[in-house]
C-alpha cells in the first residue's frame, strides 16, 4: 500500500478513472489525476486535479515529478516522457516499453508472431496509396479489415471494408490489414499479475458487439463456451501477459472461430469495458484488482460471485449537446439491475455515457433484461 506521503498519479480522468477512485477513495489512498477536460469524470473525485494533455511530454514529466507511482487509464499518453520518469526512479506500471507495443497494432501483432501467439494474418501499410496498390496487384483482396496503427479507440479507427467505396472514406496513415476471420464469439480475459510475481486471471467473458459501431455491446459473465474451450483461452490469456511482463492488469481480446479456434484480437493493459461487470459479479472488481497490481498487494479472488450481464449506454444516434437521461425511473427497481452512470455532461452518438450490470442465476433472464434496458434507456440531449 502507498505510505502516508505517497501519492499515486493517473494519466487520464475518464470513466476508467472514476471507478478507479471508488476503490481508492475506499482505502483512503492519496491520488492525483493529469487530463485536459477540466470537467471530466474523475475530476472531483480525486485528491487533486491537473489540466493538461497526456500527448505533450513536458507536462506528463511535470505531473510524474509529483507523484510517486505513475498509472495510466488511456493508452494515448507521451510514452517517452514515462520513459524518462523510470529513467529517473519514479515507478510507472504498466510499463512505458508495453504501452509502447500496446500503442501501435502493427508493433501489437509483430509481438504476437515473434511469442508464436495464434492471430489473424496482417499486413502494415504507410498509408492510402500503398494500400491502393497493393490491391491492384491483387496482394490484399476484399473483403477485409482496416485498423489504424496509432489513436483508435471503441470501435474508431476499425473499418471493415468491402469494395474500393468504402475504402474511400479511410484516414491516410500508418495501418494494418487483417484477414477477415469467420467468427462464431469474441471473448475476453482478464489477467493481473504484481511485480513480486503473483498472477491471477478472471473466468473468460464473452462480448457481443453492435455491427453499427464496433463497440461492446453486451458482456456475458461467464462465456457460454465449453470447459476446454474455457481453460484454453484463459491459458493463453496468461501465456501472453507473461510475455508482455507486465505489471499491472491485462485485458486480452479474443477471436472464436467456427472452427474453434481461438485467436487473439488486441489488449488493453488497463481496466477494460469487458470487466466492468466485476464490480457487482466478482468476488474482486477489476478496478480494485488493478490497484492491488500495481501497489504489490495480494491479489484478490477473481471467482464470479452471480452470473452477470453487461449492458453499455451510449449517446443516440443524433445526439450531441448537454446529457439528458431518459426513462431511468422505469429500471432502478428492476431487481439485480445495477447501474453506472459516469458523469460526463456531454453526450454525442455513441458516446458511452454509463453501463448497466445485471445480476441472474439464469443468464438467460439477465440478457432478456439487458436487453429490455438497451430498449428503454434514451440518452439523449435536452430540449
Amino acid at each position: 500500500m502507498l505510505g502516508k506521503n505517497k501519492t499515486l498519479g493517473i494519466l487520464g480522468g475518464g470513466q476508467l478513472g472514476k471507478m478507479v477512485l471508488d476503490v481508492s477513495n475506499r482505502w483512503g489512498l492519496k491520488v492525483y489525476v493529469l487530463d485536459s477536460n477540466i470537467e471530466c469524470p474523475s475530476s472531483k473525485l480525486c485528491s487533486k486535479f491537473f489540466v493538461g494533455d497526456l500527448m505533450d511530454f513536458d507536462t506528463v514529466v511535470q505531473f510524474g515529478q509529483n507523484v510517486d507511482l505513475i498509472t495510466i487509464e488511456i493508452e494515448n499518453v507521451n510514452v517517452e516522457a514515462l520513459k524518462f520518469l523510470e529513467s529517473k526512479g519514479k515507478k510507472v506500471f504498466p510499463q512505458p516499453r508495453v504501452i509502447e507495443i500496446i500503442q501501435d497494432k502493427s508493433k501489437q501483432k509483430e509481438f504476437y508472431i515473434d511469442n508464436e501467439i495464434p492471430t489473424s494474418s496482417f499486413r502494415s501499410c504507410y498509408g492510402i496509396e500503398e494500400l491502393k496498390s497493393l490491391i491492384s496487384k491483387g496482394e490484399i483482396s476484399y473483403p477485409f479489415i482496416w485498423k489504424a496503427s496509432k489513436m483508435g479507440y471503441d470501435g474508431y479507427g476499425v473499418n471493415k471494408i468491402s469494395d474500393n467505396k468504402s475504402l474511400e472514406k479511410l484516414s491516410d496513415c500508418h495501418c494494418i490489414v487483417e484477414e477477415l476471420i469467420s467468427i462464431k464469439k469474441e471473448l475476453s480475459v482478464m489477467v493481473g499479475l504484481r511485480e513480486s510475481g503473483e498472477i491471477l486471471n478472471y473466468p473468460v467473458v464473452e462480448m457481443e458487439f453492435n455491427k453499427d459501431s464496433n463497440q461492446v455491446e453486451y458482456i456475458l459473465s461467464p462465456a457460454q463456451i465449453s470447459q476446454e474451450l474455457k481453460i484454453k483461452a484463459e491459458k493463453l490469456a496468461c501465456n501472453i501477459a507473461e510475455k508482455f511482463k507486465i505489471c499491472g492488469i491485462i485485458a486480452v481480446e479474443m477471436f472464436l472461430t467456427n472452427q474453434d479456434e481461438i485467436l487473439v484480437n488486441e489488449v488493453a493493459p488497463r481496466p477494460h469495458n469487458s470487466y466492468h461487470f466485476s464490480i457487482e459479479g466478482s468476488y474482486t472488481s477489476q478496478f480494485e484488482q488493478f490497484l492491488r497490481a500495481i501497489l504489490d498487494l495480494p491479489l484478490g479472488s477473481t471467482k464470479i460471485l452471480q452470473n452477470s450481464v453487461m449492458v453499455n449506454l451510449v449517446g443516440e444516434k443524433n445526439s450531441k449537446g448537454i446529457v439528458e437521461y431518459k426513462n431511468f425511473d422505469q429500471i432502478i427497481g428492476i431487481e439485480g439491475v445495477n447501474p453506472h452512470i459516469y458523469g460526463k455532461l456531454e453526450t454525442k452518438p455513441n458516446r458511452k455515457m454509463g453501463h448497466i450490470t445485471i445480476i441472474n442465476e439464469d443468464i438467460e433472464i439477465a440478457k432478456t433484461i439487458a436487453k429490455e434496458i438497451k430498449e428503454t434507456i434514451i440518452i439523449t440531449t435536452r430540449k
